[in-house]
């Protein structure tokens, strides 16, 4: 076997690769980089050593009789150098694996890395694709008839590399929006990956939205290009306008499909076909830096007064900022860690991509057309899940199972969105001799607080500030107090918030003023430990939703029989909070039961599942003397009447057969 070492030219100078050719097979030659037979060299933090070696062994190389030069455009690499800014974000990620179990070393010392340039799936995906974990599972689906779904860090970078050319070649460019709806299939780790390295802006949306909702991010994202299962073409058809469009057939979203392998299914008339992006080059090189303070993603988030907000998220905010994220769950490289959540919300984004990949972990995604706690119990006894992290509701709905009929090899507990019940938390315990910790963040941010592992667990409390985030909290009167809105510095703000909203002429409304305000108002104790009190505005949560209450209003106030109203939640002991509508009627229209099924019906059509009212009252809306509705007055009567056990004059939707 003959040694050749070649030298490629790039960015840094000649790079010095080994080859070996194969006597068997002599017209092949495999490249592989000498910088990885020097692992050792990532132990040093910084570039120079890096540098340093390369000097070294180029010195070598030129020594030898079996030197040749070839330009870097000339040759396929799989294998990038990592960069200045991979080892930066590596040196902080592993700050904190380091001090994982030691909250007060981990917050004292712990810096955001400081980026000029990053790409994190170029930078970091990427670069876990070409070392050591290369063949590690990086994603694992696993579906309601028993089939796995996995792909390796590797593969997924060459799907990612193929699927990236593919929609190049569509038009997709950098700094395009372009709308995402998909479900849990690897399409979507594909697609978001891709984007990435593009540079082209993400907008997830989950497959729950009606015609209304996508028209209006549509509209105001200026998405230029969507991608969605074929099955919902239809009712995006008549927003998408003049964009790319990209479809993806049922059977390929739910088999394993090999590059390169023709395509299935019924093509979708007007629409490409996704999986012809397999057959494009595996090889991707980017069209130029990116920026870490480029745009990447946009969320709609809800707001109180106004249509949903969009949240502009950079290559910085959400790829680095969910360090405390991993910090928080307590995720290692290695694990297998499982989060519920539906694709389009940014908790998916939390932990399902980042937080894990950030950790070298692998993703566990159960793909169920409905929620099924049998199910998932199953499927982490099976498949080892180690980390877990789950909404309220979906602690609630476990209990109702013996747990301890499952012998899980889990290890960290987590749960994030609402404050969950004590009594929830020691039966967990009782059955797995684990604690479930809770944490908290925002669309806009990452996790800000929470209970990381090894660390001393309240009742009631959502924990401390995590690694990277400080923290304020004022009254109304714009003073610090031990009981206020918690609020975020920016003197300079975490590197995990986000830089703005986007404005509805698609530019960036940055953050002004001394503080970011979360509008969540919290207490702290003298360990410093924070409690949620509650909304500084009307938003609340159902069934881990953010609910807008003016967007249920927007539509129940369409029907012609609706002259006001105004939502609020109401206490259930399973979703943790339903809504509910109090409703003023026109003149002459009787609050009957024939009304109230009208205005359900209504409610159907208008909203996605999740924003569907579940309840109806008939009254005259408090109001104040401006005439503005008080729905904090419904609100905490409605809190009462639940304790109380008292059931008002209500209509509710399950005492409507005709509805089911």
């Amino acid at each position: 076997m003959r040694r050749i070492v070649v030298l490629f030219e790039g960015a840094l100078g000649w790079k010095p690769w080994q080859a070996t050719q194969k006597p068997k097979n002599p017209g092949t030659v495999q490249c592989i980089p000498l910088f990885r037979q020097s692992r050792c060299i990532q132990k040093k933090s910084t570039a120079e050593a890096t540098a340093e070696s390369i000097c070294k062994r180029r010195s070598e190389a030129r020594r030898s009789p079996h030197v040749k030069r070839m330009p870097l455009k000339w040759t396929r690499i799989q294998d990038r150098m990592p960069s200045d800014a991979t080892q930066a974000f590596r040196s902080a990620r592993d700050f904190l694996l380091t001090h994982r179990d030691d909250y007060a070393a981990a917050y004292a010392g712990f810096l955001w890395p400081k980026l000029d340039r990053f790409n994190w799936a170029l930078d970091w995906f990427d670069q876990i694709a070409a070392g050591d974990r290369r063949n590690q599972t990086a994603l694992w689906v696993a579906y309601e008839d028993g089939r796995p779904d996995k792909l390796s860090f590797a593969e997924l970078s060459e799907r990612s590399n193929r699927i990236a050319n593919y929609f190049r070649g569509l038009g997709v460019k950098r700094g395009d929006r372009v709308l995402l709806m998909l479900g849990n299939i690897p399409p979507l780790w594909e697609t978001m990956l891709a984007m990435m390295k593009l540079g082209a802006v993400i907008i997830p949306a989950t497959t729950l939205l009606t015609a209304n909702d996508l028209a209006d991010r549509i509209a105001r994202g200026h998405v230029k290009h969507i991608i969605c299962a074929a099955e919902l073409a239809p009712k995006i058809e008549a927003a998408c306008g003049s964009c790319t469009r990209i479809a993806i057939s049922p059977q390929s979203a739910q088999n394993r499909r090999g590059p390169g392998a023709p395509a299935i299914g019924g093509k979708t008339r007007g629409w490409h076909e996704y999986e012809q992006g397999y057959s494009s080059p595996a090889a991707f090189q980017p069209d130029g830096e990116t920026r870490a303070s480029d745009p990447l993603q946009l969320y709609f988030t809800s707001g109180t007064t106004a249509k949903p907000k969009l949240v502009m998220h950079s290559h910085t905010s959400y790829p680095v900022g969910h360090l405390s994220t991993m910090y928080w769950i307590g995720i290692k490289p290695g694990d297998i860690h499982c989060n519920l959540s539906s694709p389009g919300w940014a908790k998916h984004a939390w932990s399902c991509f980042f937080a894990p990949w950030n950790a070298e972990a692998t993703v566990f995604v159960i793909n169920q057309s409905r929620f099924s706690a049998r199910g998932l119990l199953d499927a982490f006894t099976a498949c080892g899940v180690n980390t877990f992290c789950a909404p309220p509701t979906v602690w609630r709905m476990l209990i109702t199972e013996s747990l301890s009929d499952w012998k899980v090899r889990l290890r960290e507990l987590a749960s994030a969105g609402e404050p969950l019940n004590p009594e929830v938390i020691e039966q967990v315990r009782a059955a797995w001799g684990l604690t479930i910790r809770d944490g908290y963040g925002q669309t806009e941010t990452t996790a800000q607080v929470g209970n990381p592992p090894g660390q001393k667990l309240k009742v009631g409390a959502m924990g401390r500030p995590l690694p990277g985030y400080r923290v304020r909290l004022l009254d109304p009167n714009e003073k610090d107090a031990e009981e206020g809105e918690l609020c975020l510095p920016l003197d300079p703000p975490p590197a995990a918030l986000m830089p703005g909203y986007q404005g509805d002429d698609g530019k960036l409304i940055p953050l002004e003023g001394p503080v970011y305000r979360t509008g969540d108002v919290v207490q702290r104790d003298p360990e410093g430990y924070l409690t949620f009190v509650g909304r500084a505005d009307d938003v609340f949560k159902a069934s881990d939703y953010r609910i807008s209450p003016f967007e249920v209003e927007s539509a129940l106030i369409e029907h012609p029989d609706v002259v006001e109203c105004a939502v609020v939640p109401t206490p259930d002991p399973l979703r943790h909070a339903l809504v509910k509508a109090f409703i003023t009627l026109r003149a002459g229209c009787q609050p009957s039961r024939e009304t109230a099924l009208s205005i359900f019906q209504h409610s159907r059509k208008a909203l996605a599942p999740y924003k569907r009212v579940r309840r109806l009252e008939f009254v005259d809306l408090p109001k104040t003397i401006s005439g503005k509705i008080r729905r904090v007055q419904l609100r905490t009567a409605e809190a009462e009447r639940a304790q109380s056990a008292q059931r008002q004059e209500e209509f509710r939707e399950e005492d409507f057969p005709e509805l089911k």
